[in-house]
């Protein structure tokens, strides 16, 4: 006998066989690894080996390609040795699954492995939390489960060294998978960790090259920065000397960068040190990864144009082609006509019953497999006429009864009674009802249970059959009525047990008419998309099937037959209950439960009963091997044919020899073996007959995987590892007619060398889908067409759903369903193909029992293949991530297809079918509604997508500016700019001019109106808790002015820090600088609960600002020179501290004046989303014009009442809180936003009580008021809550107006009387505050829609609502007066047309004046704030915004009677990312993510190098954190055509959010680069 590895263990000495013997046990057992075991191995037989030159010791006694005769095939026991299998046989089946090994396929793969070289994968591991980890419990009812994918699939085992040579291909192949330089001497791996995605990037990367592997993650660049005039960064929280300048090292200190350089170049932590972290040194192995070139794609690339995005691929020119001539259609031989065949099925069972009434038809058998009753001919006949008087007498009245013939019944009897389902169909048979028999629904949970109430829906059917155990089984409602299931129609239930059935009266005698067209019973079936369908068979139908199986099988009258399959559908109907009735076999039903318990029951039944014919899959072929213990009491003699149902399963002839191998000693025959092929439709398709004696079997076909998958015939002969063998299923059945078709598309004849679909022309076979016409008509009357499009005939044919092709002498070959079928880029896969792929990848240690589910998915116009399997429960993640993938290679290799998806899921986590199949269907609708939960996912995107558009080449811009506006102006088309009002003179202007400082505005108010309260501060109860008069701020402010001068030493000029909480202190301590001549610069308090984030952004303002002296509280004082403060920052440096709270009643010498007003009036600091510090100057002047043009756009008087929810730091904020009011001298209302937090309503009460007019807030503000009050506007209602006196509601913001946010908040509090038009945006920048702002007057702010695909290429495209891939724009308010701005191309700086998408550049008096830097250069001030247009208009200076927008037209009018230009922000040019040569925008992919799934709380997309890194909050529980990251990945690709490398899964929370509601990315992307973020889980797409 050849051991493993060819090696004849006969001369070896019996310690080593025993020691080799155990080491077979210990591996059997998974106590020692593979590996391990190979290396003991070896070393025990080195000495007796003989060396073989080069040839790997696990491939030598490999044979590929059984011959015809039936010996020659490899025997399955070159496995363990006779010994281990004594041991292996007292081991229960859930140890490790031998039933699906072949150990020819098995050792195949460990060669393959082998010579993988123990390397390790370089493919990064997915970063878990702990807590994910655990897995779902077991379930305790476990049944050792039969199939991978279905009933049908259960021992999908394949025979070749397939995947075993591939793999060894694979692995060997250099650019094949990871480009493993880590081995190699020098890597230079880190060359694309560190490509910048900027335009020109400025900064240098010194890549070095290192020996050692582990260094690879460290091999990053120092990044020298040039030093240049760029506001610093704030994620950079080095504290950092004054007047240090930009290091050229590796930690730069402050960093800062202009628009040109790009950020992706570096890569520090947030404390400026190269990153060496877990994150980084994954996305370093994943960017190894996707280094190597990767396969060439099947398709040509195609460049994008906007309107079609993917090309239909061009064809391969070395696709194999069918060559032969055009198949003919296919006899079967003529149905011979028998003198004593019956009239009708039911004829036959009357006469059985009356002749042969001692004569058994059926025995069942108890769990143990022991007979537990035997229900004879004249039993059978007198119970089913017993219950077809019942059903037709009994039920109703005789003038109402509830059945008539031609009704449908649905019969609801468990797999293990097979007596009472046989008297029930029978039964309705003689009373011409139609039986419907479906599975026992177990709960309201099954799998696939709404689809079973389509088909009962669909069928008309409202009574049910059933007995009384199982009836009792059934779920109940707590007052005990049976469950409505999910779907079903309503249903009356009928017990048939023989106790409640009536005898008939004398003179009742069943209607048996002769076979007709009427349908007889509806068997269901389940489509490829989950629908199941009942197939109607007709009288005629059902008996000529009886007929022509009773011919093919050669049935003789009084023979037994075993029947392993299922009774109520399919082959277990067709010849365990209507033919062997019709031949009066006696059938004995072997049930699923008893194959569970004891696998050889079904063949010892044949021993003890002589039995000539068993009906049996292969996995019972399969178990009754594995459960052989060389019973020398087995005699398989009796069998004449032993019927495989599954034998059209290409991988059965793997299962059919391994069992006649071993049953050949025990009288099995080699010809009894035979294979059939069948589908519900047309019922049996071929079947073998058997053979003679002696007679040489049917030759296998050898075919080449990659000629199937192109649909052609190709004998393998080159390449060993991708063959598939496979035996034939006999020939077409008596009577019947086939031909093969293409399987898609018109029913077109295919060539003698071509794989199509088989379809059947024969009175035996399904008539209709009951119910479904339209279906029907493409299934049941297909009329196939020659290669001219002419039909061939006029008799219609059935499609099978089979693929195959008919060999020489007409013998029939199945390759595989159309339900398996998997069509990717214009290839077929075969689902089962892959399963046997991956089942043979060793999954001892990692998959459950072989379950295993693949399928397709749509993803960017193709199908994408899914693979989802149980993992063990003690299955270690290393070992999965590791068999995973190695799946992914093996499949690569074998079939050249990449798998999207590789998912695992918790052991008995899957949904079933009735027999414990895999439900395809089901789960593939929980892995696209995100309802799989599993455990461990891999996606490929990388390298299964090659239909993405090539990566845009930005052109060279040959038109220069000046003839690209001539061709503008000859185009009719207008420049794009727009306009506020004119400042012009106004009314108050006696006040503007005498007092054009603020200082002044306050001090005049202060004594021409002292007692109008200018300012009220509310807290979290809405009570006011300090109030402002004129007089009492102008006193307030001369107290801090005197302290100033006092204790600050301060000199006119220097800046001061304002350190508060919102309130009036700030105000007044900002009116007092102003009087002290000093410039004050507002900086948000740290937060006491998180200092060590907060304090070092404070630090870095109060050192960029070189700040003399901080005004602060008493609280925050004490908070600064705190032990917590000095774990952050360095608090023995800050400037002199003056807290504010108690200070005396003092007045300064003198109020300063500036000598001019373009000098300084404060400085504005802000963090911007990409994380960069930026103050701005602000002048006297820029402060009068913002707010004269504020009041004028709001029409703000002294009597007015403004409430403000903004937070008064910086920008339009800082200006609505402490300027405006003073100007303007109206009544602003101050609620600070983090009052909300603990009192939700406070804002929206406190419009409702002091009946406002006008109010502003923040996105974030509007956020807590939608998702926290959505739900509770009755409640407000009932207390009085009243919105109609609001007019305008405008949004604060800098960003692009949020549509989907300002109109849910409209919808839900228009019930409180908020006006629709009331809420709005307005939109500022850092070189212009506040350039739009809705106002009083002016049209509402239009929306428009654009196409998002032109929007990524810089263009605007106007498209309809609802068009796809439209972007909803909001105008973003009415420019306010006395600003102009004008869109420009970034890079040539000219002016653009209107309507076309460019930088917003704004001119205006209130423009700010500069940026505020610690550098000397001024060249980037320059450019943003005193820019010139390169063609046009040149005399006027522009400030650049920095944000992408256009200007458009409208038909609407403006206050002067003129056509609205209405503006659009887009969003900021800092934030868009720029890939595959396109400009993103990340709040349109995060869009898409946080649509993705309905736990997904929040989103923030960010690139490093070139990944597209997503971060996703899950807010359900952590169970679903994997379910998202495919939905995430599909939803990106489909919508963007962007594929995602990186997905984080985050707890709610986790994405930073700044006080204007933005996301800080920049911040986000530093924290997951340093690894600190805590991520649920982090999966790195291949």
């Amino acid at each position: 006998m050849a051991e493993r590895g060819g090696v004849d263990l006969a001369p070896l000495p019996k310690e080593v066989k025993e020691q080799l013997a155990e080491l077979e046990l210990e591996l059997s057992e998974g106590d020692i690894t593979q590996k391990g075991y190979e290396k003991k191995r070896s070393k025990l037989l080195a000495p007796y080996i003989p060396q073989t030159q080069n040839v790997d010791p696990g491939l030598q006694s490999i044979q590929l390609t059984p011959g015809p005769g039936a010996d020659s095939s490899p025997s399955p026991d070159a496995g363990p040795s006779a010994s281990t299998r004594q041991h292996r046989s007292h081991r229960s089946g859930g140890a490790r699954d031998d039933r699906y090994r072949s150990d020819i396929h098995t050792e195949a793969v460990q060669a393959a492995l082998a010579k993988h070289k123990e390397e390790k994968m370089a493919l990064p591991m997915p970063t878990k939390r702990r807590s994910a980890f655990v897995q779902s419990p077991m379930d305790n009812c476990t049944p050792p489960d039969t199939s991978s994918a279905s009933e049908d699939e259960g021992s999908l085992r394949r025979r070749q060294a397939a995947v075993s040579a591939a793999l060894v291909q694979s692995l060997q192949n250099s650019e094949f998978w990871i480009n493993r330089s880590i081995q190699g001497s020098s890597t230079s791996s880190s060359a694309s960790s560190t490509l910048s995605h900027g335009e020109n990037s400025k900064s240098h990367n010194h890549v070095q090259s290192q020996n050692q592997s582990n260094a690879l993650a460290d091999v990053l660049a120092h990044t020298r920065i040039e030093s240049s005039n760029v506001p610093p960064d704030v994620t950079s929280t080095v504290p950092q000397e004054r007047n240090s300048q930009v290091e050229t090292g590796p930690s730069p200190v402050v960093r800062g960068m202009s628009r040109g350089q790009s950020r992706s170049s570096m890569m520090e932590t947030a404390d400026g040190v190269p990153v060496h972290s877990r994150v980084s040194t994954k996305i370093q192995q994943l960017l190894n990864t996707l280094k190597r070139p990767k396969r060439p794609p099947l398709t040509e690339f195609f460049l994008d144009d906007a309107e079609q995005i993917v090309e239909v691929p061009q064809p391969d020119p070395n696709t194999p082609r069918p060559e032969g001539r055009q198949i003919i259609p296919v006899k079967g031989e003529p149905l011979g006509v028998v003198s004593n065949w019956p009239p009708a099925l039911q004829a036959a069972l009357a006469r059985w019953g009356a002749t042969q009434a001692k004569s058994p038809a059926l025995t069942a058998l108890d769990i143990t497999g022991k007979p537990l009753y035997t229900l004879t001919y004249g039993k059978l006949w007198t119970r089913s006429l017993k219950l077809a008087y019942t059903l037709l007498n009994k039920l109703g009245t005789k003038t109402d009864p509830v059945l008539k013939p031609g009704d449908r019944v649905a019969l609801v009897y468990p797999n293990s009674d097979p007596g009472m389902f046989w008297v029930a169909f029978y039964g309705c048979l003689l009373a011409e009802v139609i039986p419907v028999p479906i599975e026992v629904p177990l709960s309201q949970k099954d799998a696939g249970s709404q689809q079973i109430g389509f088909l009962l829906g669909s069928c008309g059917v409202s009574l049910a059959l059933t007995s009384e155990v199982c009836l009792k089984g059934l779920p109940k409602t707590p007052s005990g009525e049976i469950q409505q299931f999910k779907g079903w129609p309503r249903l009356r239930w009928v017990v048939t047990d023989t106790k409640y059935l009536t005898k008939p009266s004398k003179d009742w005698q069943p209607h048996i008419p002769t076979a007709n067209t009427d349908t007889a019973y509806i068997e269901y079936k389940a489509s490829k998309e989950g629908t199941v369908m009942g197939v109607a068979v007709s009288k005629i139908s059902m008996l000529t099937h009886c007929q022509a199986l009773t011919q093919a099988c050669n049935y003789c009258e009084g023979e037994t037959l075993v029947n392993v399959l299922d009774f109520k559908k399919d082959m277990g109907l067709w010849h365990g209950v209507l033919t062997s009735v019709m031949n009066r076999i006696h059938t004995i039903s072997v049930p699923y439960s008893v194959m569970k318990a004891c696998p050889l029951s079904w063949v010892q039944r044949v021993h003890n009963s002589k039995a000539r014919v068993a009906l049996v899959k292969c996995r019972d072929l399969h178990w009754a091997m594995m459960a052989h213990r060389d019973q020398k009491d087995i005699g398989l003699s009796s069998l004449r044919m032993l019927i495989v149902a599954d034998g059209a399963n290409p991988w059965s002839v793997s299962s059919c020899d391994a069992f006649l191998n071993v049953f050949q000693s025990h009288g099995l025959k080699p010809e009894v073996i035979c294979p059939c092929a069948t589908s519900t439709e047309a019922m049996t398709v071929a079947i073998r007959r058997p053979g003679a004696r002696g007679a040489p079997l049917p030759a296998r076909a050898i075919l080449s995987m990659g000629g199937l998958s192109h649909g052609v015939i190709r004998v393998n002969t080159e390449d060993k590892n991708s063959a598939l063998t496979v035996q034939d299923v006999g020939h077409v059945m008596p009577g019947a007619l086939m031909c093969i078709v293409k399987p898609d598309g018109p029913p077109m004849l295919c060539k003698t060398d071509e794989i199509g679909e088989i379809v059947l022309n024969s009175r035996a076979g399904g008539t209709m889908y009951y119910g479904l016409p339209g279906v029907t008509k493409n299934t049941f009357e297909v009329i196939p067409v020659n290669s001219g499009g002419t039909p061939i005939g006029e008799i219609p044919f059935t499609r099978t759903g089979l693929l195959g092709f008919v060999g020489p002498g007409s013998l029939v070959f199945v390759v595989g369903k159309t339900e398996g079928l998997l069509s990717v880029s214009g290839r077929r896969h075969n689902a089962d193909d892959l399963v046997a792929t991956a089942l043979a990848v060793e999954p001892i240690k990692t998959v459950y029992r072989g379950r295993i589910a693949v399928f397709s998915v749509t993803v960017f116009y193709d199908e994408r293949i899914v693979m989802v399997a149980e993992q063990r429960p003690d299955a270690s993640e290393e070992d999965s991530f590791q068999w995973m993938s190695r799946v992914l290679q093996a499949i690569d290799g074998i079939h050249q297809v990449g798998l999207y998806c590789l998912a695992l899921v918790p052991a008995n986590t899957l949904p079933k079918t009735p027999l414990g199949g895999i439900h395809i269907c089901e789960t593939k609708q929980r892995f696209l509604e995100g309802s799989l939960h599993p455990c461990n996912i891999l996606l490929c995107p990388h390298t299964c997508v090659t239909n993405l558009p090539k990566p845009r080449q930005k052109q060279p811009v040959g038109v220069g500016p000046a003839s690209i506006m001539v061709g503008n102006l000859i185009a009719g088309k207008r420049i794009a700019q727009a306009a506020g009002r004119e400042l012009g003179t106004i009314e108050d202007q006696d006040l503007s001019r005498k007092h054009q400082f603020l200082s002044e505005a306050l001090q005049w108010r202060a004594q021409s109106d002292p007692d109008h309260v200018l300012y009220m501060l509310l807290n979290a109860k809405g009570v006011a808790v300090s109030t402002a008069t004129c007089l009492q701020l102008h006193k307030r402010a001369e107290k801090i002015t005197a302290a100033l001068l006092e204790r600050g030493g301060i000199n006119t000029g220097d800046n001061v820090v304002l350190l508060y909480p919102p309130g009036i202190d700030l105000i007044a301590s900002f009116y007092g600088c102003l009087y002290a001549g000093c410039i004050p610069v507002t900086v948000r308090p740290p937060h006491p609960q998180n200092l060590t984030a907060t304090l070092p952004t404070v630090r870095m303002i109060i050192d960029v600002s070189k700040a003399a002296c901080i005004l602060t509280t008493q609280a925050l004082m004490k908070t600064l020179r705190s032990k917590e403060a000095a774990a952050s920052v360095n608090v023995k440096t800050w400037p002199t501290i003056i807290d504010t709270d108690d200070l005396p009643r003092k007045r300064p010498p003198q109020i300063y004046k500036p000598p001019t007003a373009e000098m300084l009036a404060y400085l504005d600091f802000s963090v911007s989303t990409t994380g960069m510090l930026t103050g701005v100057k602000i002048s006297h002047a820029a402060v009068s014009a913002l707010c004269r043009s504020i009041k004028l756009q709001c029409e703000l008087y002294s009597s007015r009442q403004v409430a403000i929810c903004l937070d008064p730091y910086c920008g339009m904020g800082f200006v609505l809180w402490c300027l405006s009011s003073v100007y303007s001298g109206h009544q602003s209302i101050l609620i600070p936003p983090m009052e909300l937090e603990s009192s939700l309503p406070l804002w929206l009460s406190t419009l409702s009580q002091y009946k406002i007019r006008d109010t502003f807030c923040s996105y974030s503000v509007m956020e807590l008021c939608t998702k926290g009050l959505g739900t509770q506007t009755e409640a407000l209602k009932a207390r009085g809550l009243n919105l109609s006196c609001v007019r305008s509601c405008v949004v604060v913001a800098e960003e692009r107006p949020r549509q989907s946010l300002t109109q849910s908040f409209s919808k839900l509090f228009k019930d409180l009387g908020l006006s629709p038009r009331a809420v709005s945006t307005a939109f500022g920048s850092r070189v212009n505050l506040a350039i739009c702002l809705q106002g009083t007057a002016g049209p509402d702010p239009s929306t428009v829609y654009v196409d998002m695909k032109s929007l990524r290429h810089d263009r605007v495209r106007l498209v309809e609502r609802g068009a796809p891939q439209s972007l909803p724009l909001t105008e973003s308010g009415t420019i306010l007066p006395g600003v102009r701005v004008i869109i420009v191309n970034p890079e040539t700086k000219g002016p653009l047309g209107d309507s076309h998408l460019g930088e917003i550049w704004v001119t205006s008096p209130h423009n700010a004046s500069g940026y505020y830097t610690i550098y000397g250069e001024e060249s980037l001030q320059a450019d943003h704030f005193n820019t010139r247009l390169s063609f046009g208009e040149a005399q006027t200076l522009w400030a650049r915004t920095g944000y992408l927008g256009f200007v458009r037209r409208t038909e609407l009018l403006d206050a002067s009677g003129d056509r609205h230009d209405a503006l659009f922000v887009v969003g900021s040019l800092d934030e868009t990312l720029e890939l595959r040569g396109l400009r993103y925008h990340p709040i349109d992919i995060e869009t898409s993510v946080s649509r993705a799934h309905r736990s997904i709380a929040e989103s923030a997309v960010f690139t490093w190098t070139n990944l597209l890194v997503v971060v996703a909050e899950l807010s359900g529980s952590e169970q679903e954190a994997l379910d998202l990251v495919p939905l995430v990945t599909n939803v990106v690709l489909e919508e963007h055509h962007l594929i995602v490398g990186v997905v984080v899964i985050v707890d709610p929370g986790v994405i930073p959010i700044n006080s204007r509601g933005e996301k800080q990315r920049m911040h986000l992307r530093d924290s997951f680069l340093a690894d600190q973020l805590d991520p649920i889980y982090v999966a790195y797409n291949m």
